[in-house]
């Protein structure tokens, strides 16, 4: 046995040794191959190269910081492109991310959106950081960057703000002429929160510092001036509104001396301005010109400003409307040489109009780390993938086969011999090494983009001889000319020869082959459509066919598996068709004789709306599109219904973006007519606008601020229109739209089918809606047959009703008393109502913005809330089984699920309402229909108990209580739904559906939200089912109180100050029980709609709030159960502690069974039920012992027999108060405080 014990000793001592050693062994690499991965805190000056996450692409460690600095020397930016990207993803990067700084703003990358995509940075310095936390590790990033040199055509300049402080002007090389001709040519941006009106955009001054010419805006308007003389271009630029916004707008100003005209070319329109006072006048040579103003008296454009060009020569409309960007200015241009630019008012940009930009290439993805045998490292590799398009300032060499930008691309083939025996990823971490070292510090910035290794064949002697294996090696490589040296093919092969001793591992380079990667040559594709010949990487840009101004583009790729150049598919978006031939072709489509079909109209409603909204409008195009839709409206109205709304909404459009010069301008048709007038909103004083017909033509006359006799229709503007806008909205006001109708087919409401009797007539000012009018608008609108007997109603058309498809609203419009039966005068204010939940006015929308966001941050976080604690009441009644004994906590629970479900729903609505799915949208509202009517039925029950356990005194019992008042509870709303639902007639969209809540004034805005469409449905079920049982609620409210007051007003030893805040304490508890604040929707009328719905949404999106703190935390039982169970220390409460005892001590733990409450949770802190178990039933009276003030019960009673297993003697209030007062004078007090003030008012009840 002790032999046997040895052996088994030594065996595990040899066992443990071994593990041991394992062990340490594990630790130690582990810690090399987790501290290979920390290397990744490194500064990268390579012009390109490659850089990866820590152990790429094995998942990146745990608790990593890592940070690479990308440096370039001044002039250059750093493109950074992401080849492979999977980081951990996190709302908002929580977790791990990639932080990207890249000179302006960092941005937190994670998940796998940034694959694919390309950063640039605003200077010459670019860093990169990144951090894992303590798990969950994902593949990490994979990532290339090139350094570009950056001419002045990819940057924009931001106009310096202070005179003589970090200048922009032209360099001192450049020589301005004496000029008495010019062009002038920029683009500029202008802050959207400077409202300044003088300003300059340049200023040139001669050689004595005296200004003689500059571009800016006085409060008179735009104004170019010349050797001291101002001219105000008025007609061609905008006085009361902004031209430059904050995007860039071009502005070409052509200036003649000789004819003392200004020439105004912008926005597509070229316009003339006559000043005589320029007549003659020369802007004198050799002076300065800046960018900005050159003096503190005025101010500079608060903005930036691109491709400043300038001509001694002056250009026509035609050549304006040609002028590319390679038309270089011969006086002054946007390039480098030209201008002397401080680097804080230099800013690089991917949008602007001549910039050259990069094109990078996903698609090539870099030696792994696993390919190059490194231990979990974070790599960076002197290889990029293929560099893109790069432009610089320097001009072209005279190579004949070099590019107009891009790098020249080389295919390099190698063949290489080795003794060793090593696999091919050996062989291309050597032989990548050795060419990036060959290159390096070369006189040529060339770059090794891509190798690809393959084993070669021998011949068989060579083979016998020595164990020689070959290799084949194809590299890409990539020359940027920046330095203006040409690199030839044989110099690249002569280089590569020189360092073939230089490579290391026995390798031995074998034969060498240079040449230059093939252009794509030049096609027609598609017919029309002709591309020369172009280097890879190269974009080619040619005129779409039959246009002078828009273009098409193809770019020359190049291939990744046998580095070979292919075309890529012509890029013809750009190539639309010319607006005008479409209209006349649209026009002929309608013209007469034609028959139209609901989907012919529809089509072409469609057509115009994209003309409109995509092309500018001029008065030729806006005629033409105004008599398509005079054709159209010679359809039926069944032709036209299914287009109806959308070709409204087009005329509007039109209306408010046609071009016209003078005041004002009017087309006329034989069913449509349309004028706009120029209005000046600083001395707007009123404004008229009629229509009457034209002698002997079909045509109608429009005329502006003339009364006609005879108009069809006239609309009167009152002084006081403007009023009551806002400043932002009075400044962009420029222009008032008006349209006639003579035929009405477009105006089909589905719910209101009535006849109109007259024309229509339409009238907006600008793009705002104009509500809430001190005056009335007069709208005159002639009959278009007698009304011997009128009764008309005056209305207006509501582009919200029926879902957006539009109908007649009468809303804010009288009749005046001047109609007759063969006119009708109106007098309107244009007010629109919208409905959203428990809005009975259904005009929550007439709230300012300011309101409405902050009533929906109040709703939404009193909900949030609401819901959190309904679900907390809910679960301390579900884990304490004692406390859901008796029927009020019962009650109680119902009520705080149906809130719960109630405060969910409305939470999620919005956000499944942007699923844009109607089954689900109308599933979602029925849901919110059916919680809310179940809250209401459980607030009105826990109304009918209380009455019954403070009223009602008869000793009578109802079988199944709590589960008659649970059918009642949810089977009444259910009942109500399924009776909405079944009146549908399967179609539930009439009913329940998504609409737009809370749109701003100008009725934009909004959110999305499921609910009830029909009106009739929520007047009747929602504002008429919660009456019923408000009323009935307030009426047990004023029962309970009378009650409780009735009772307090007997007893003298409490003093007046505590029955005042007892009493008040039960008016709160009872009225949120009660739901008595959501009464408050029945007071939001007129003046006080916004301050009731304020208290309405503070109230009721608070009340699972209130009721959890009234009817659950105040309890006394409920709190002795929390310290029972949750609490710890000095706070838990004993075991043993009786939970039903009351504050008095005056009832005994054996008299706890004189019936289940009936009353609604505490409104006081203590508790004394009187309940009763179901398996005897005792009659209660208790005696005053005067020595020690104890209570005694008397022996149960057999009177009331058990049955259903439930049995509740009936004791009713008073009487239990008057026999305990009567017997326990000294704690009569405190009993009567814990019958009605706490679980129950209450006496248990049967019917």
């Amino acid at each position: 046995m002790s032999h046997v014990s040895e052996m088994w000793c030594y065996h595990w001592k040899w066992k443990l040794q071994h593990c041991l050693c394992l062990f340490t062994t594990y630790i130690i690499f582990m810690q090399q191959a987790v501290h290979g991965c920390y290397d990744c805190r490194i500064v990268l000056t390579d012009p390109s190269g490659v850089f990866t996450s820590p152990c790429f692409p094995s998942d990146y460690p745990n608790s990593q910081a890592c940070k690479w600095i990308i440096r370039a020397p001044h002039g250059f930016i750093i493109q950074l492109t992401f080849i492979d990207f999977d980081i951990e993803e996190a709302p908002g990067c929580i977790y791990d991310s990639l932080t990207l700084d890249n000179g302006e703003s960092p941005m937190n990358l994670c998940g796998i959106t940034a694959k694919g995509l390309s950063y640039n940075s605003t200077g010459n310095e670019m860093i990169v950081s990144f951090k894992s936390d303590f798990s969950i590790q994902k593949k990490g990033f994979n990532a290339s960057y090139v350094r570009i040199a950056v001419s002045l055509r990819n940057q924009k300049v931001i106009i310096p703000q202070v005179p003589d402080v970090d200048a922009v002007s032209v360099s001192e090389t450049v020589s301005v002429p004496e000029l008495s001709q010019f062009t002038l040519c920029f683009e500029a941006t202008k802050g959207s929160s400077d409202d300044n009106d003088d300003w300059k955009v340049f200023s040139y001054t001669d050689a004595f510092s005296k200004e003689s010419f500059s571009f800016g805006k006085t409060t008179e308007g735009h104004f170019l001036s010349i050797s001291g003389m101002q001219c105000i271009l008025e007609n061609a630029l905008p006085r009361n509104a902004e031209f430059f916004t904050g995007t860039f707008q071009q502005l070409c100003v052509v200036g003649d001396s000789f004819s003392g005209s200004i020439g105004v070319y912008a926005k597509n329109t070229y316009h003339i301005v006559y000043c005589p006072d320029i007549f003659g006048k020369v802007i004198p040579g050799n002076g300065r010109l800046v960018l900005g103003s050159n003096s503190n008296e005025v101010s500079s454009l608060n903005g930036d400003i691109y491709n400043f060009r300038l001509w001694n020569f002056t250009m026509n409309a035609q050549t304006l409307a040609n002028l590319s960007c390679d038309v270089k200015g011969n006086i002054v241009d946007w390039e480098n040489e030209f201008w002397s630019i401080p680097t804080s008012a230099l800013k690089a940009e991917n949008n602007l109009s001549c910039g050259s930009y990069l094109i990078p290439s996903s698609t090539i993805e870099p030696t792994s780390c696993a390919n190059l045998g490194s231990l979990c490292q974070a790599t960076v590799n002197a290889t990029t993938p293929t560099p893109p398009t790069v432009t610089t300032n320097m001009p072209d060499t005279n190579r004949n086969d070099k590019p107009n930008n891009g790098g020249l691309f080389y295919r390099i083939s190698i063949t290489v011999f080795s003794s060793n025996s090593n696999s091919v990823s050996k062989v291309h971490e050597v032989v990548a090494e050795w060419l990036n070292r060959t290159f390096q510090n070369w006189n040529y910035t060339v770059y090794v983009v891509n190798i690809s290794i393959h084993p070669g064949s021998i011949k068989e002697g060579a083979r016998a001889k020595r164990s020689i294996k070959s290799f084949e090696v194809l590299a890409l490589l990539v020359y940027n000319s920046t330095n203006n040296i040409n690199l030839e093919e044989e110099e690249i092969r002569q280089k590569l020869i020189r360092n073939n001793g230089t490579m290391e591992g026995g390798y031995k380079l074998h034969t060498v082959d240079v040449d230059p990667v093939e252009k794509c040559l030049a096609e027609e594709n598609p017919p029309n459509y002709f591309w020369p010949d172009t280097r890879p990487t190269v974009t080619n840009y040619t005129l779409c066919h039959g246009s002078s101004v828009q273009t098409a583009s193809r770019t020359c790729y190049l291939g990744l598996q046998n580095y070979t150049s292919y075309w890529g598919q012509p890029d013809l978006r750009n190539c639309t068709e010319n607006a005008a031939d479409i209209a006349n072709q649209l026009l002929n489509l309608t013209g007469e004789g034609q028959q139209l079909t609901s989907d012919k109209v529809n089509d072409v409603v469609q057509k115009l709306k994209k003309i409109v909204n995509d092309e500018e409008i001029d008065e030729s195009l806006g005629s033409t599109v105004v008599t398509i839709f005079s054709n159209i409206l010679n359809s039926s109205d069944s032709v036209l219904a299914a287009s109806s709304s959308e070709a409204l909404k087009t005329i509007d459009a039109l209306a408010l973006k046609i071009q016209f010069t003078g005041p004002s301008m009017s087309i006329s048709t034989r069913n449509l007519a349309l004028g706009v007038s120029s209005i000046n909103s600083t001395s707007f004083k009123g404004g008229s606008f009629s229509v009457s017909p034209q002698n002997n033509a079909s045509d109608f006359q429009i005329d502006f601020d003339k009364d006609q006799t005879n108009a069809f229709a006239s609309v009167v503007l009152p002084p006081s229109l403007l009023r009551n806008l806002s400043q932002e909205e009075f400044e962009v006001i420029s222009r008032a739209q008006f349209t006639f109708f003579n035929k009405n087919g477009l105006f089909q409401d589905a719910e209101n089918p009535a006849n109109l009797t007259s024309f229509v007539v339409a009238c907006s000012i600008g793009n705002i809606t104009i509500q809430d009018l001190q005056d009335y608008v007069k709208v005159t609108i002639k009959h278009t047959k007698l009304q011997e007997d009128p009764k008309p109603t005056c209305v207006f058309w509501d582009m919200n009703k029926n879902g957006g498809n539009g109908g007649w609203n009468p809303e804010g419009c009288q009749v005046d008393a001047e109609s007759n039966e063969n006119e009708t005068v109106c007098l309107c204010n244009h007010l629109t109502h919208f409905g959203v939940l428990m809005d009975l006015q259904r005009t929550v929308t007439q709230i300012d913005p300011q309101n409405t966001k902050v009533l929906t941050f109040i709703t939404y976080i009193g909900c949030g809330i609401s819901a959190i604690f309904s679900a907390a009441t809910l679960l301390t009644y579900i884990a304490f089984e004692k406390l859901r004994r008796d029927y009020p906590s019962k009650i109680l629970m119902n009520l705080s699920t149906a809130l719960l479900f109630l405060n969910l729903i409305f939470l999620l609505d919005g956000w499944i309402a942007s699923f844009d799915i109607d089954g689900l949208c109308i599933a979602v509202a029925a849901l919110l229909h059916f919680f809310l009517l179940a809250t209401f039925t459980w607030m009105g029950l826990e109304a009918v108990h209380m009455y019954i356990a403070l009223v009602k005194v008869f000793n009578t019992y109802i079988r199944r209580y709590i589960l008659k008042f649970c059918i009642i509870g949810w089977g009444l709303p259910a009942l109500v739904i399924a009776i909405v639902l079944a009146s549908a007639n399967t179609n539930a969209s009439n009913i329940y559906g998504k609409e737009l809540y809370g749109k701003d004034a100008n009725g934009q805005g909004g959110d999305d939200f499921c609910w009830i469409k029909n009106e009739v449905v929520f007047y009747v079920t929602c504002a008429g089912y919660f009456g019923i049982m408000f009323l009935m609620n307030v009426a047990m409210f004023i029962v309970v109180m009378v009650q409780i007051c009735g009772r307090n007003g007997k007893r003298t030893n409490r003093s007046l100050k505590e029955e005042i805040l007892r009493n008040l304490r039960s008016v709160v508890s009872l009225t949120f029980l009660l739901g008595m604040t959501w009464g408050f929707a029945f007071f939001a009328w007129g003046p006080l709609t916004l301050p009731f719905l304020y208290l309405f949404s503070i109230f009721n999106s608070l009340q699972g709030l209130f009721i959890f703190v009234f009817h659950c935390a105040m309890k006394e039982n409920v709190q002795k159960q929390w310290r029972r169970h949750l609490c710890c220390g000095r706070f838990r409460l004993a075991d043993n502690s009786d939970w039903s005892k009351t504050a008095t001590n005056i009832i005994k733990k054996s008299s706890d069974n004189l019936g289940k409450s009936l009353s609604s949770s505490s409104i006081g802190s203590n508790s004394t039920y009187l309940t009763s178990k179901s398996k005897s039933t005792t009659t209660t009276y208790c005696k005053r012992n005067s020595h020690t003030e104890n209570v005694f019960l008397d022996k149960p009673s057999s009177k009331f027999a058990q049955e259903d297993g439930e049995q509740t003697s009936i004791i009713p209030v008073h009487q239990v108060i008057d026999k305990v007062k009567g017997y326990c004078n000294p704690h009569s007090d405190n009993f009567y405080k814990n019958i009605i003030m706490s679980d129950t008012f209450s006496h248990s009840t049967k019917f």
